[in-house]
C-alpha cells in the first residue's frame, strides 16, 4: 500500500507541475532578420554592422491566457545579454515597441531597433502587433522594392532586402506585423526610463551602447495582451539586434479566467525563492537547458525546458536501499524508505510476506535484556536462566544471517552471561539465547 501511495504521490507532483505550466506553453525565439552590407551603408540610424541578427522573443500562451507583465523583482531578476553590443536606431529608435509610429518603421533601419513590448509593435492607434513571419499573411509594410527607403546612401532598391535563408521569409514578403484583435490599456513601464527626463541609458536606448541589461526592479505591463492569432496566442516580448549571441532570463505575469474570476500566475526563471502564486518555468531562461523529461528514468527532472532523450540513461527501479534492512534490494536505484523492513520494525508491513526467513523471530516482546545497549564488542545478556545448564548465544543480522555464535556459557549469580569478541558491523541485530529447550530473545544495536 505504501508503494502505491508513493507512486500516486509522485504522479500527482508531475501532474501538478504540468497543470501549473499549462498557460505558458513555450518561449519562441525567432531569427527575424540578418543585415547585410547594404543595410550597413546607412548612417542616419547609425551603427548597424553587417551580419547583425535581429531576434524576436515570443511567449507562447494557451488560448485562454493574457500576458500582463514582463518583469524583474527582488527575487527574480530580468536579464538580456549579448556577446556584442545591441543596436539601437539613433534617429527614431524607441525603448518600447508600443511607442513606434507605423509610418516610421519603413525608414532607414528603424524596424531593426532593440526594444521591449507586450504584443504591440506600434502605437495603439495603428493597432499593429507582432506575429511570427511564418504566420504573417498580410504582406509587408516595412520592406520591399520601392516601399522601404534607401537610407543615407539612397539605395534604389531600399534597405532591409537581405534574403538570407537563415532568417527564413524575407521582410519584403512578411514583416511579422499584423492587426491586434485586443488593444491593451494602461500600458506602462518601470525601471528603464529615467524618472527625471524619460531618457534611456540601458541597452534599449541609443545614449550609451551596451551588451547587458539586468534589473531586479524593472517591468513592462498593461491590462492584458493576447497575440495577433488568439488561438496560437504568441505574444511578442522583445526585439533584439546584435552581432553577438544572445541570452536572457525573464519573468512573466499571466492572467486566466476561472469560475471564480481572474487568476494571476507568475512564471519565474529561478526557484531560490517561490512566493504564493509563483511557478518555476525553465522555459524562461535562454539558451534553454535540455535533459531527460521521461519520469520513468532516474535522470528525469521537471526543470528541463526541452527533451534530450540521450540523457535518459537509468530506468528507475524502486526498492529499499538500506543494507541493514531484511529486504535490501541491491538492484534498486530509487530508495523508498517506507518499504524497508527491520527486525522489530517492518513499517507496518507483514514481515512474513516481506522477509519470510525472519518471521520466526517475531515472537513478541523481548524475553532477555542486553547491556550496554547500544554496545560494541562485549555485552552482558540477562534472562531467567537455570544456574547449572550451559547457554548458547546467537546473533543474527537484519537479513537473518547468523553472524556470531558462542556456546557453553555459564550464567553468573545474577542470571547473566557474557558475550565477548563480537566482531560485526554497526547496525541492528537480533539476539537469540538458548538454554536447553528454553529460547530467549532480544534486540541489540551495535555502535
Amino acid at each position: 500500500m505504501k508503494t502505491k501511495f508513493f507512486l500516486l504521490f509522485t504522479l500527482g507532483l508531475i501532474l501538478f507541475w504540468g497543470k501549473a505550466h499549462a498557460q505558458l506553453e513555450n518561449i519562441v525565439v525567432e531569427l527575424y532578420y540578418v543585415s547585410d552590407s547594404i543595410d550597413a551603408t546607412d548612417t542616419i540610424g547609425g551603427g548597424l554592422a553587417t551580419g547583425s541578427k535581429t531576434y524576436r522573443i515570443y511567449a507562447d500562451l494557451s488560448p485562454d491566457a493574457k500576458l500582463r507583465r514582463l518583469y524583474g523583482d527582488a527575487n527574480h531578476p530580468i536579464r538580456f545579454e549579448s556577446t556584442a553590443n545591441f543596436f539601437n536606431n539613433k534617429e527614431d529608435g524607441q525603448s518600447f515597441g508600443f511607442d513606434f509610429s507605423k509610418t516610421r518603421l519603413d525608414e532607414n533601419t528603424v524596424a531593426l531597433d532593440t526594444w521591449l513590448t507586450l504584443g504591440q509593435t506600434t502605437k495603439s492607434a495603428s493597432k499593429q502587433g507582432g506575429i511570427l513571419k511564418v504566420n504573417d499573411t498580410d504582406g509587408s509594410f516595412i520592406a520591399g522594392g520601392g516601399v522601404h527607403d534607401g537610407g543615407s546612401a539612397e539605395i534604389p532598391e531600399g534597405l532591409l532586402n537581405n534574403a538570407d535563408p537563415l532568417a527564413g521569409i524575407p521582410l519584403s514578403q512578411a514583416d511579422g506585423n499584423d492587426t491586434l484583435p485586443l488593444i491593451p490599456e494602461n500600458v506602462n513601464s518601470l525601471g528603464i526610463l529615467s524618472i527625471i527626463d524619460q531618457s534611456d541609458s540601458t541597452i534599449f536606448g541609443s545614449i550609451i551602447p551596451g551588451n547587458i541589461f539586468e534589473s531586479r526592479n524593472a517591468a513592462v505591463f498593461n491590462s492584458g495582451t493576447k497575440g495577433v492569432d488568439t488561438v496560437q496566442n504568441h505574444v511578442l516580448l522583445a526585439q533584439l539586434t546584435t552581432l553577438g549571441d544572445i541570452s536572457f532570463e525573464i519573468n512573466l505575469e499571466v492572467e486566466i479566467q476561472t469560475a471564480t474570476g481572474p487568476q494571476i500566475i507568475k512564471y519565474v526563471a529561478r526557484d531560490s525563492v517561490l512566493l504564493e502564486g509563483e511557478v518555476l518555468s525553465p522555459l524562461l531562461t535562454y539558451p534553454q537547458v535540455c535533459g531527460c523529461q521521461d519520469p520513468d528514468y532516474l535522470e528525469y527532472s521537471p526543470t528541463f525546458a526541452c527533451s534530450d532523450s540521450t540523457a535518459c540513461l537509468n530506468l528507475i527501479v524502486f526498492g529499499c536501499m538500506d543494507p541493514l534492512a531484511c529486504n535490501y534490494n541491491g538492484s534498486a536505484n530509487f530508495n523508498i524508505q517506507e518499504l524497508c523492513c527491520y527486525i522489530g520494525d517492518c513499517n507496518d508491513l507483514d514481515i512474513a510476506e516481506v522477509c519470510p526467513e525472519l518471521s520466526i523471530m517475531e515472537v513478541g516482546a523481548p524475553t532477555a535484556y542486553v547491556f550496554p545497549n547500544p554496545g560494541q564488542d562485549i555485552v552482558s545478556i540477562q534472562a531467567p536462566f537455570e544456574a547449572s545448564q550451559p547457554v548458547e548465544v546467537r546473533i543474527l543480522s537484519s537479513l537473518g544471517q547468523v553472524v556470531y555464535v558462542k556456546s557453553g556459557l555459564k550464567p553468573s549469580a545474577g542470571n547473566t552471561v557474557l558475550a565477548e569478541a563480537i566482531d560485526v558491523a554497526p547496525g541492528v541485530y537480533f539476539i537469540q539465547v538458548q538454554q536447553g529447550t528454553q529460547l530467549f530473545n532480544t534486540y541489540w544495536i551495535r555502535q
